[in-house]
């Protein structure tokens, strides 16, 4: 006796929009135009890339630094050979 196959998934057959991811990921490829991120998350991320600039930049400033080519102290100092 063989039984009838069950179909993987309903969200390709839903003409509504449900807030399922599927439907919703269709809808925003449809809808461009009114798919923009909030000024709030906006103003969170700038802050964020400031925050982490500023971080950044105190690391650096408080690293000790270091000569990529010292002057004279290297063993190919020879130029003739």
């Amino acid at each position: 006796m063989t039984r009838k196959k069950k179909t993987r998934s309903l969200a390709d057959k839903v003409t509504i929009r449900t807030g399922k991811r599927k439907d919703f990921k269709k809808w925003r490829h449809e809808n461009p135009d009114q798919v923009a991120p909030s000024r709030r998350f906006t103003q969170k991320k700038v802050q964020q890339r400031k925050l982490q600039a500023a971080r950044k930049l105190a690391r650096q400033q408080q690293a000790a630094a270091i000569e990529v080519h010292p002057q004279g102290d290297g063993p190919h100092d020879d130029k003739d050979a």
